[in-house]
């Protein structure tokens, strides 16, 4: 797809210096501020998203993740590297732009999937023996 078929061009990519947020711009005037815990539960990587809606996985424990890393994939993507060492998904242009305008449906049932399957997004505390 080319620049000009895309409604989700970026202009602007940046990684907060706390590395707890993406901001996203894009030519349409959209902004988005996409937390890192977010992007991670949300990854387009197989390990999350599976080979079929069936297979989806959902990621609990990322609170406090990070993103360590933006690496740009040629000229329509960036794979993320977070702190979890996490770092197979390939975040697109309009993916990246469909996580911000829908981030409110998303994030709300992303945190009930966690209540259906009781589980929190607390990382599991360190040393402790399960």
């Amino acid at each position: 797809m080319s620049q000009t078929d895309s409604p989700a061009w970026p202009t602007e990519l940046r990684l907060h210096k706390d590395r707890n947020t993406l901001t996203v711009a894009f030519e349409d005037g959209q902004r988005f501020d996409l937390p890192a815990e977010y992007l991670r539960v949300n990854s387009p990587s197989a390990e999350v998203q599976g080979h079929s809606p069936a297979e989806r996985q959902t990621v609990g424990g990322k609170r406090n993740i990070e993103i360590m890393e933006v690496l740009q994939v040629g000229n329509y993507a960036v794979r993320l590297v977070f702190d979890d060492m996490h770092s197979t998904g390939i975040y697109g242009w309009d993916y990246l732009y469909s996580l911000g305008r829908d981030y409110a449906a998303n994030w709300q049932s992303y945190l009930d999937e966690l209540g259906a399957k009781n589980m929190t997004r607390d990382p599991a505390a360190r040393g402790s023996k399960a």
